[in-house]
């Protein structure tokens, strides 16, 4: 026979209701356990359940600083089976990031064995790594067995574990904290302890401190994995302030010089939470998709410690505008986010400044102090008690000896013939006889002296909040030298990049043609012009200049006034139209010609002549200039700018006479008027060019045919001479 079973057959769990309410009603209990039972952390000892619970599980099982290591699954089965019914990779995981001192900026366990690096490797099965508790953790779990916080019972029922932990120094902006909930996250950065407590101490002295204030004492976040913080104070302060906001965190780096101006860039701090392997495969994307046109390579020459090479593609470049480059385009610069979102001391979720969070801190280290003092001074006043019983069997040992001995009930005889209580008589009827005897009136008397001493003490702790207050920063002050470490994060301003910079460094190289008309329009083309005579100008204009070049270049345009002029050449206009007038772009001095205009290369060396005979060699990065001004490097009225291409020059004058002479005759300069290149009665300087000795110079004639001028050798001098009347036909060199 079928029996049918009605909801009370099933304990009414059969409930007749809309789906939408059911569905409500069940998610919002989800969501609330999210929040209170995992992802948010408690405001007074910063801990999430299953990392107070992997604590105090270590602590039961005596895993002290002191003590054996023990397996990690034995650890982690104990936490599973008795306080956190969850998967056992959850709680490995949660212990193994207490240990990593790369997450963990004050470690809360030691680890034996390979519990993951910074590379990104996860850590060895549990079966293989062992664990204890590091003297931080001592400090969160002090007084945890002497009634210091509330218990609660775990999940079974069947045993007992802590609401929170003493936490003698506040965790939770120590070590900081990452979640996420339903609705709601959390990310708190990991802070200088020693500087916590500093901040600690400021709210003890002054409870009205601003957070202006407390700044003096705690700058900023301070990561396990150091780097440099770019943020702003302003920023920070705004952050700590509202417990919202983020901090601009970047690769710590040094120029090494390798000699004959090569130099590479060492890295030796990245980030916190960025991974290295996958920071080094995100640089070589980079470079192999030519979006980072300044770097050449990148290795990992990391062991212990972090070493990353780079190599810049080029070394003229600047070592600060290649790491600013990439700090734009990698993970070498990441911004951790601030939102304090956390549990107050009622479990309730909301966003606290710093100064909440320390001064909730306080309030939980003093409610720890109240009631390890009630609990000590319990036990000061069962001891008292106790010797007082002895005192008075010391005293009457013979009669106690003697109603022990003889009398059918020598509790009740001795309760009677001296006053004493239960608890009094029933330790003088436990104490073995010879142990009784070993006492000495002086001993006991020290003992009730000393105890009672300290009873009164905490009495009076009890009895005055300023002397709480006051032994609760005596005891930081003490927490301060177990935790003293020097800052691992440091404070810098990110340097302004000029717009050139973000040209070489962002802009995609592809070939261009940079097209000025003799009117001074400035244009740029795509690719190469097959046939100038194709291009069109505004009527009465024509084509000056046509230059090949590429849009990562600089334009360096030489003006007849000795200045030269600097321009990205991804900044020109499109050579669909006319283009823009330069003068717009530079300040042109009236009256002022253009010389020379070319791409910039690297490396490269120039040759400056002026108009009264006299010139220089000139290192082409000595030319590039970052004000519209422009930048003055030839005194006087400039002739010529040319490549400087070979070992001779051959110089030409206005008087007809030529002559040839070393390039090596001529200096180096950064600026200046330079040497006389060769003597003038009359006239001056027309022209010249740089050419090999294997090849010899070449000169246009007056048709406009190129000639080889095989016989320079018989215009061959000293510099500053005045040469012998040039070739027939010799007018100009180009």
């Amino acid at each position: 026979m079928t029996k049918h079973f009605s909801p009370d057959d099933e304990g009414g769990r059969i409930v007749d209701e809309p789906m939408g309410e059911a569905l409500s009603r069940r998610y919002l209990a989800y969501a609330l356990s999210t929040i209170m039972h995992r992802a948010l952390p408690d405001v007074r000892d910063g801990m999430k359940p299953v990392h107070r619970r992997v604590m105090y599980a270590m602590h039961e099982m005596r895993l002290n600083p002191d003590a054996a290591a023990r397996k990690c699954a034995k650890v982690v089965g104990e936490v599973m089976g008795s306080y956190h019914p969850h998967g056992d990779q959850a709680i490995y995981d949660a212990l193994v990031r207490l240990a990593q001192d790369f997450s963990q900026r004050y470690p809360l366990v030691d680890g034996q064995g390979n519990f993951g690096n910074i590379d990104g490797d996860s850590a060895a099965a549990m079966r293989y790594t062992e664990c204890k508790l590091t003297p931080a953790a001592q400090l969160l779990l002090a007084g945890i067995d002497e009634d210091a916080v509330d218990f609660r019972p775990t999940y079974d029922g069947q045993d007992e574990e802590p609401v929170v932990l003493p936490a003698a120094f506040p965790n939770l902006l120590a070590n900081g904290a990452t979640g996420i909930a339903v609705g709601m996250a959390t990310s708190i950065p990991p802070h200088n302890a020693a500087e916590l407590i500093d901040a600690c101490h400021l709210l003890l002295e002054n409870p009205g401190a601003t957070t202006a204030d407390i700044m003096t004492k705690l700058p900023g976040p301070d990561f396990p994995t150091g780097g440099v913080s770019v943020e702003t104070k302003a920023a920070i302060h705004e952050a700590y302030e509202t417990g919202r906001g983020g901090v601009r965190l970047r690769a710590r780096w040094e120029k090494e010089d390798l000699g004959r101006g090569v130099w590479r860039i060492i890295v030796t701090e990245i980030p916190y939470q960025v991974q290295k392997s996958r920071l080094i495969e995100q640089l070589a994307d980079l470079i192999e998709n030519k979006k980072a046109p300044l770097l050449g390579d990148v290795r990992d020459e990391s062991a212990e410690d972090i070493r990353l090479i780079l190599e810049p593609k080029n070394r003229t470049v600047e070592p600060e505008i290649l790491m600013e480059s990439l700090f734009k385009l990698s993970d070498l610069e990441t911004r951790f986010p601030i939102n304090m979102n956390v549990l107050d001391g009622k479990g309730t979720p909301r966003v606290m400044g710093v100064k909440d969070c320390l001064q909730a801190f306080l309030d939980h280290r003093r409610d720890v102090l109240v009631r390890r003092s009630n609990w000590r001074l319990e036990r000061i006043e069962r001891r008292l008690h106790v010797l007082e019983g002895l005192l008075i069997a010391f005293l009457n040992l013979d009669e106690v000896i003697r109603i022990v001995r003889e009398e059918e009930q020598p509790k009740a005889e001795l309760i009677k013939a001296f006053a004493l209580t239960e608890v009094q008589a029933d330790f003088i009827l436990d104490t073995r006889l010879r142990n009784l005897a070993k006492l000495e009136e002086m001993q006991i008397k020290g003992e009730h002296e000393k105890l009672a001493a300290e009873r009164d003490e905490i009495n009076s702790l009890l009895g005055s909040p300023a002397k709480q207050w006051k032994r609760i920063g005596k005891d930081l002050a003490e927490v301060r030298k177990v935790l003293l470490s020097a800052r691992r994060t440091t404070f810098a301003d990110a340097p302004q990049v000029s717009a050139d910079v973000s040209v070489e460094a962002f802009v995609v190289r592809e070939p261009v043609t940079v097209i000025l008309s003799e009117r001074g329009w400035i244009r740029s083309a795509k690719g190469k012009v097959e046939d100038p005579s194709e291009l069109k100008f505004k009527e009465g204009d024509k084509l000056a200049w046509l230059i090949p070049a590429e849009t990562v270049d600089k334009l360096l345009i030489f003006a007849s006034d000795g200045r030269f002029f600097t321009l990205p050449i991804d900044k020109l206009p499109s050579a669909r139209g006319h283009g823009e007038p330069l003068r717009l772009m530079i300040d042109f001095e009236e009256g002022s010609k253009i010389v020379a205009v070319f791409a910039h290369k690297p490396g490269r060396k120039l040759f400056l002549a002026s108009k009264a005979g006299y010139g220089f060699i000139l290192p082409e990065e000595e030319a590039i200039a970052s004000r519209r001004a422009g930048k003055q490097v030839l005194n006087g009225d400039a002739a010529l700018c040319l490549p400087v291409e070979g070992d001779h020059l051959a110089v030409l004058g206005d008087n007809g006479k030529a002559l040839v002479f070393p390039l090596a005759e001529l200096p180096e300069m950064p600026r200046g008027k330079g040497v006389k290149l060769q003597s003038y009665r009359e006239g001056g300087f027309r022209d010249a060019t740089a050419f090999a000795a294997e090849t010899g110079p070449e000169w246009v004639d007056g048709g406009g045919r190129r000639r080889q001028w095989a016989d320079w050798k018989d215009w061959l001098g000293k510099r500053a001479q005045s040469g012998k009347a040039a070739p027939k036909g010799l007018k100009k060199f180009r």
